[in-house]
């Protein structure tokens, strides 16, 4: 069993794979946390806390017993826990305590739905177990129900808060934390992934210090700057070794994670909705449902927890018809033709692209409206009959007698001042009444929370895909929000706006993907503003970075894997010299570096030189030998480009008969040193042979000697596929 009570000491053991986590009701009343990490046999704690000297003492019959010095599973305010706590509720009369305590718990098989909300899931009930905490505020009636589910096959435990007002007044939930985990120590550093548009989720590794450190999101949406993850990492801990501890928010939008080292060296890590512009008003009967924290322990480094999200988040929070299907390799018009769209050469682009052997053509931006650059149009979404004038029924028929399927872009949660849509609704924007509305990249941004919005925008889109043969969908959000209110909603509502904007996004989303089951929808937000897990449950893959340069791409595609796998990792070879840096890269390394993720291109095909089509043809061959080892197979992160002058990784079938292994030099050095490339994850007693040669290896041979790395030209790179020799 995953979860195991012993009643006698009051102690909740959750058995998640290889790991524990351990809960004990103090004095019968108290949720405390007393274990994380290598699974353990048993679990009989005598010590729940320490005594203090100096601190308040909420129980006037034991003056040894404060909060201020125990490790808690959700930690109010205000009751001798000077820490920031995991929730704060006011109430009617402005007081913002609240004594919740112990009430009752279930255990039952399987893992429940969040209402309204994405999470992880199972396929069948004996996949998983899930704990139940019911804590109760007897004064206002207040209800928090903890949640807690450990898989049995990984060393994940994921976390959830449901609130129930069962009382006569109106409650305001001022900070609603999905998790909060207590370590009795301080010595770890935190890894996080920093950076800004067309620089995304850069590595950041750096020591706690006494106080505060928060990684978090005030956009709404989950930006840039900030991914809604965070890791502790033990002192020694490195890609192979060490004690990591992975907390992934499954959230699209405002986030903050806390970590805060108090004055008697224990760490608090709390994460969910940022508090900052936040409220939620409770009336009596209603309940708030929280976001969900999928937690990893690993004993193997940072390399195994990447493998446990990965393997996780592609086969139980992905879903539909393509979570376990070959994408199809595609074209994207934007670095190709931008604004000067036109139907001839649309169709010689798809001409040349079906040749190469490309499945896919998508249509990006300027198809609609009046849409000739980026100041206009957002909101208008009918064809633009001066650039199609058979439309995209007529466009969609063309290409799908050459034999591509037909994919298109949209950029739904938008509106351009200089649109049809705004000019009649111009009161649909997120807006304050009275203030200067900013403009970014020329568009504001629709008022979804409002139903009538909504529903304008769904009708528009499914006209659209009803009347042509599309089969792929380019969801964008390039702008965050600011002045952000709603002329729907009264005053005391407005702080409610981000997160009615996150659910209404979520049920827009789901009913485009029940309606249409068979489209394959791509995230976007500038490339990677939106990359985060809410987005993955409802579409299996997200354009990773707006940046195409295959150099920079080595820095973005190492960050976002080490939470997210390859398969959800859009990546595109594009032209040179690059559109956003400028660089020249050779053909070759922009193939590899593509292939480490959802293989397309996003070029003009038709200026190849003929030696250029030839390489693309063998590029795409390669892709579908080597796909089903980058979608399931194990990563692992060889080179670290953060710290090394090249990049190298591997992927590893399950069954470990496969490898496919790529490295990329970044600047070459006059007469270098020998170097060697040690691969990892092969079964140490099998024989493997390179692809294409004689050469033959054991297993422990290329992981203990390695391969000889020859000396390598700028940006030169080689790759090759490992098979097990029969």
């Amino acid at each position: 069993m995953p979860i195991i009570y012993d009643r006698d000491n009051n102690i909740f053991h959750l058995m998640a794979g290889d790991s524990s986590y351990i809960i004990k009701i103090f004095k019968n009343k108290y949720p405390v946390h007393l274990y994380w990490g290598k699974k353990l046999n048993h679990s009989h704690f005598s010590e729940a806390f320490i005594t203090s000297p100096f601190g308040p003492n909420p129980d006037p019959n034991d003056k040894s017993f404060t909060f201020d010095r125990m490790l808690l599973e959700y930690p109010s305010y205000g009751n001798s826990d000077f820490r920031h706590p995991a929730f704060q509720i006011e109430q009617e009369d402005g007081s913002r305590i609240t004594q919740i305590v112990f009430n009752n718990y279930r255990i039952y098989k399987g893992k429940p739905k969040l209402e309204g909300l994405p999470a992880t899931y199972v396929e069948t009930e004996d996949e998983a177990e899930t704990l139940e905490l019911e804590l109760i505020d007897e004064l206002i009636n207040l209800k928090v129900i903890l949640f807690y589910t450990a898989y049995n096959d990984y060393n994940v435990i994921t976390r959830s808060v449901k609130f129930i007002n069962e009382g006569n007044q109106k409650l305001k939930i001022l900070r609603a934390l999905s998790t909060c985990v207590d370590f009795d120590h301080c010595n770890f550093d935190l890894l996080h992934l920093w950076g800004s548009w067309a620089r995304e989720r850069y590595v950041e590794r750096v020591p706690l210090m006494h106080g505060i450190k928060t990684i978090e999101s005030s956009r709404g949406e989950s930006s840039h700057q900030h991914n809604p993850f965070i890791a502790l990492l033990s002192k020694d801990a490195t890609e192979k070794n060490g004690e990591v501890y992975g907390f992934s928010l499954v959230y699209s939008g405002n986030f903050a994670a806390n970590v805060e080292v108090d004055q008697f060296n224990t760490t608090r890590v709390t994460m969910g909705i940022n508090p900052f512009e936040f409220t939620w008003i409770l009336d009596k009967g209603e309940t708030f449902q929280t976001p969900e924290v999928v937690m990893v322990y690993s004993s193997q480094g940072i390399g195994e927890m990447s493998r446990t999200y990965h393997r996780l988040y592609r086969k139980r929070l992905v879903r539909g018809v393509y979570r376990d299907k070959r994408r199809p390799i595609l074209v994207n018009t934007w670095e190709a033709v931008y604004f000067n769209i036109n139907e001839e050469k649309l169709l010689s682009l798809a001409k040349e692209a079906k040749e190469l052997g490309i499945e896919l053509f998508v249509l990006d931006d300027g198809w609609f409206g009046r849409r000739d650059d980026d100041t206009s149009s957002l909101g208008d979404w009918y064809v633009d009959r001066r650039k199609l004038p058979s439309g995209l029924e007529g466009l969609g028929n063309k290409l799908k007698e050459m034999g591509l399927k037909f994919g298109l872009w949209f950029e739904p949660e938008m509106v351009s001042p200089d649109s049809e849509l705004y000019r009649k609704h111009p009161d649909w924007c997120i807006q304050i009444k009275g203030r200067t509305l900013s403009q970014c990249r020329n568009q504001y941004v629709l008022d979804i929370t409002r139903k009538e919005v909504r529903d304008e925008i769904l009708r528009m889109m499914k006209e659209i895909i009803k009347s042509a043969p599309i089969e792929y969908i380019k969801w964008d959000m390039n702008r965050p929000l600011t002045e952000v209110g709603s002329l729907a909603l009264p005053p005391e509502r407005q702080k409610e706006v981000f997160h009615r904007y996150v659910l209404a996004l979520y049920e827009m989303i789901e009913e485009l993907t029940t309606e249409f089951p068979y489209i394959l929808f791509e995230g976007c937000s500038g490339g990677g503003g939106r990359f985060d897990p809410g987005i993955l449950y409802y579409m299996p893959q997200i354009w990773t970075s707006d940046n195409t340069d295959a150099i920079e791409r080595l820095k973005i595609q190492w960050g976002t894997s080490i939470v997210y796998p390859a398969s959800t990792m859009g990546a595109h070879v594009s032209a040179v010299p690059n559109h956003q840096v400028g660089r020249i890269t050779p053909l070759k390394t922009r193939g590899y570096e593509a292939m480490s993720g959802v293989f397309g291109y996003e070029m003009d095909l038709t200026k190849l030189t003929p030696e250029e089509r030839e390489l693309v043809k063998e590029q795409i061959e390669m892709y579908k030998r080597v796909w089903h080892i980058v979608f399931e197979g194990d990563l692992y992160r060889l080179i670290n480009p953060f710290e090394e002058n090249s990049a190298s990784w591997m992927f590893v079938t399950p069954d470990k008969r496969e490898a496919f292994v790529i490295y990329v030099n970044i600047l070459a050095e006059p007469n270098p040193p020998f170097k060697k490339l040690k691969l990892e994850g092969l079964d140490p007693n099998k024989k493997y042979i390179i692809e294409g040669t004689d050469k033959e290896y054991y297993g422990d041979e290329l992981m203990n000697i390695g391969i000889n790395i020859p000396p390598m030209r700028d940006f030169d790179s080689f790759a090759f596929i490992l098979k097990e020799k029969s």
